[in-house]
């Protein structure tokens, strides 16, 4: 969170020493105009959230920790600092190998200890504190004498463990060394400790390291952009913290040194605050917006909140899923082209992660609820979606469409426990810990109420101590009542925000929009003491301004009927498609509770919806029962037909608790448009062989019938060689029985363009199997290998028992295919 009360820290000067004696070459704003009240003050005390805040402190903290554990994530330290002990003592050769997979592999320990300190602020647990203390010495032990604190190159400093690190420092963080990344991450994890314990250690930690930056970078002499951006947040909470302008100063500097004329999966293809388009890896890019903003609020430098306006546009009219989500393409887990919005969503969930980061930052800005709905949809589901109720198994991609079978991007069916790249989980508990710190706000004598949950909080607002309560059944109700206590009475505003969806529009632009627009809609009201008053509307909060004394109540009721929405003509993947929202959340079809298949499924017309409260049911949810749906299927003579049935939709975060299960957000309309299964192919039959196939991917998509029909379509499924680069790879279809072929479609997988590794082949061939066994290249055949386009070729027919497509990769670049059909 951005802020909470700190302990009495010493002055910057004692902690810091002389090296703070530095020139200010640009004046300090005091922050963010509008104040968050902080999550220390807020407390969740039933309703929707506190039984998630509390599997998240049950289940979701101590296994973030034993993970790390077992996977060798806080063992890396251990063996840092043994690699310092014994090359202190002499053995000036003795290096160990690192135990985990990734260079970022140090911030799941960081994240974890951060939302465990957002857990201790909330209520203290001897148990807890005393494992991160632990945990923290180990940290500490492995940082080297001069500040530089990086495990993966202290366990091997004679030479790189990894193909990302380079042999100096730093000089690979643009790239992929994540240096940088993992300090940002230790700075946010160190004044969080701080703040819930007093306890300096980690905090030392910091700010030993942030020394060995300002020496490194503060000069400007050594210009390197960060290739995963979060330092910058995490020097703004050192600036808050510590008061030392210097962090302040390098947070700037590393947003300043990016561009132009780099690539654009990390943000570097222009200067930050030329930028006007989301770009690139879609991770780096909220955490990017984050911290433009905080360098903005604390600089007073007008030119980030420009940049990112605009950005900010761009990507809710053109970019953002109906759940939040953001991030289209697998490939480079980046956004797409404007309105490229695939169902098959990459989305993952640090994305919806960074996307609430930045949205609450440009409310604290500005003051606009426009921000707040993005948020609040984001919050509800393309975030909440990516951990399971049991709090144990998660999402990396949250996509909008699912078969029910398919391994996604990290291989998994479904939910996982863990990953080998596991940003994800501890990026969720941290965040959820301080879910209540989004809550409420202040600016002067206004007091902003941002969203709805049965809570308590405790702040001051225009010199006068205010107790404000909710009591909601939110989500499921729009009924909210407050009671509003003041210390002693006192004039201000109560601002409360009225969601863009209670007025006809689900997102502050023409991305999306409700097909009924207001048919059914009733007018939001609020009460006080019971009276109908007539509430100001400004910039999306109904404003009561009067004199307020202890025992107030006020009433909000904001209507809740179900919603039809539709995508803009410009999305391809949603023509013809409707999806489903009631009150702040998106419905989804999945197959447990409609027989197992949901893509038979038409809702022609969605005239009876009913809401049906099943408390039981996945922790407790309204779902959606849709009479007059039709479910298609096609005739053994051709054709199709269809019977009417009821089908039942649940709120898309809870998809996936109950194992794999097809799903599915849009919805056709028309009976054309159902995606009936394939009628079986030579190849779909064929039993599939591969040169090489890395953990996760799976052959399946190269014979689904699904390719890329444009660029605003998205990504069907690929099979790729990644990371094998260069040389010759193969794929072979083995036949039930011989077959005579003379033609094939091959559609290539190049995501060279988003910033990937795999590029359409310097050349490719076809071989047949003879009789004896042997492989034999075809004849009269040509070559294709334009990207993204299904091609054929045709050959002299063979009669075979299979095929193999032999790939020869370019230098340095894998390949990989959406299709490989075969006739």
């Amino acid at each position: 969170m951005l802020f909470t009360k700190p302990h009495n820290l010493p002055s910057p000067w004692r902690v810091l020493g002389p090296a703070l004696v530095l020139c200010t070459t640009f004046a300090l704003a005091a922050d963010y105009p509008v104040k968050p009240v902080p999550f220390t003050s807020v407390r969740i005390t039933g309703g929707f959230w506190q039984p998630r805040q509390e599997v998240n402190r049950k289940v979701t903290l101590p296994f973030a920790f034993e993970q790390c554990e077992a996977t060798g994530r806080i063992k890396n330290f251990d063996q840092a600092a043994e690699v310092l002990r014994r090359r202190a003592a002499g053995e000036k050769d003795f290096q160990m190998q690192p135990l985990t997979e990734y260079t970022f592999d140090d911030s799941d320990a960081y994240k974890s200890i951060e939302g465990a300190a957002y857990a201790l602020s909330l209520q203290r647990d001897p148990a807890l504190e005393a494992l991160c203390d632990g945990i923290i010495t180990r940290i500490a032990a492995a940082q080297e004498p001069d500040g530089y604190l990086y495990t993966w190159r202290t366990m091997h400093p004679d030479s790189p463990a990894h193909p990302w690190i380079h042999e100096k420092r730093w000089l690979n963080d643009p790239d992929l060394s994540h240096e940088l990344y993992n300090l940002g991450h230790l700075y946010e994890a160190g004044t969080a400790y701080y703040q819930a314990t007093g306890k300096r250690a980690l905090l030392d930690v910091c700010l030993k390291s942030a020394e060995l930056l300002w020496k490194n970078f503060g000069k400007g002499d050594l210009k390197i952009a960060p290739g995963h951006q979060v330092v910058e947040m995490g020097l703004a909470k050192l600036y808050r913290i510590t008061g030392d302008e210097r962090w302040i100063k390098l947070a700037k500097f590393f947003l300043d040194v990016r561009g132009p004329g780099g690539d654009t999966y990390a943000q570097m293809h222009k200067r930050v605050v030329d930028q006007d388009e989301a770009v690139g890896h879609a991770v780096r890019a909220g955490y990017m917006y984050s911290g433009m903003a905080d360098v903005a609020a604390l600089t007073g430098d007008p030119s980030y909140m420009k940049a990112i306006t605009r950005i900010w546009d761009n990507v809710v009219g053109r970019k953002l899923y109906i759940t939040g989500g953001i991030g289209a393409r697998g490939s480079g887990e980046a956004f797409g082209d404007d309105y490229e919005l695939p169902q098959r969503a990459y989305n993952e969930t640090c994305a919806a992660i960074a996307n609430l980061m930045w949205n609450h930052r440009m409310f604290l800005m500005t003051g606009e609820s426009k921000f707040m709905d993005v948020f609040e949809r984001t919050l509800y589901n393309g975030f909440l979606s990516g951990v399971s109720l049991s709090g144990d198994r998660f999402f990396y991609p949250n996509p909008l469409v699912y078969d029910g079978k398919s391994r996604n991007n990290h291989g998994h069916a479904g939910r996982a426990p863990w990953f080998g790249c596991a940003c994800c989980p501890p990026n969720v508990l941290r965040t959820l810990a301080a879910l209540s710190g989004y809550m409420y706000a202040v600016k002067d004598d206004r007091l902003f109420v941002n969203l709805y949950a049965q809570s308590q909080a405790t702040t001051e607002v225009a010199g006068t101590s205010v107790t404000l309560s909710q009591t909601t059944d939110y989500p499921w109700s729009g009924r909210i009542r407050m009671g509003v206590d003041p210390a002693k009475p006192g004039a201000f505003s109560l601002c409360i925000r009225i969601p863009g969806w209670t007025q006809g529009q689900p997102l502050p632009s023409d991305l999306y929009a409700y097909r009924d627009a207001k048919t059914g809609l009733g007018p939001w009201t609020v009460s006080v003491n019971g009276k109908a008053v007539p509430a100001e509307l400004r910039d999306g909060y109904a404003i009561l301004t009067r004199t307020w004394r202890q025992g107030d109540r006020v009433d909000v009721d904001l209507p809740m009927p179900v919603r039809t929405v539709v995508g803009n003509a410009h999305v391809a993947a949603t023509r013809g498609r409707v999806a489903l929202e009631r009150g702040p959340m998106v419905y989804c079809l999945e197959g447990s509770d409609n027989g197992g298949d949901i893509f038979d499924v038409a809702v022609p017309a969605l005239q009876n919806v009913k809401p049906v409260s099943r408390p039981g049911f996945l922790g407790g949810v309204t779902v959606l029962d849709i009479q007059g749906a039709h479910r298609v299927s096609r005739l053994k003579e051709g054709g199709t037909t269809s019977t009417r049935a009821t089908v039942t939709a649940i709120p898309y975060f809870a998809w996936a608790n109950r194992g794999p299960s097809p799903m599915q957000v849009w919805l056709p309309t028309e009976e054309k448009d159902v995606p009936l299964p394939p009628k079986p192919t030579l190849a779909s039959e064929s039993k599939v062989s591969v040169s090489f196939m890395r953990q996760g991917m799976g052959t399946e998509a190269l014979s689904d019938q699904l390719i890329p029909q444009n660029a605003t379509d998205g990504f069907a499924p690929h099979f790729d060689f990644w990371p094998h680069n260069g040389g010759v790879e193969w794929v072979d279809y083995q036949f039930k029985a011989p077959a005579t072929v003379s033609q094939v479609s091959v559609c290539w997988f190049d995501d060279q363009p988003s910033g990937g590794g795999c590029a359409v082949p310097e050349s490719w061939r076809l071989l047949y199997r003879t009789k004896e066994g042997a492989w034999q290249p075809v004849t009269g055949a040509s070559y294709p290998t334009t990207r993204g386009a299904l091609l054929n070729t045709t050959f002299t027919p063979v009669t075979t028992t299979g095929l193999r497509l032999e790939v020869h990769l370019q230098p340095g670049l894998s390949a990989g295919l959406y299709e490989w059909a075969v006739q």
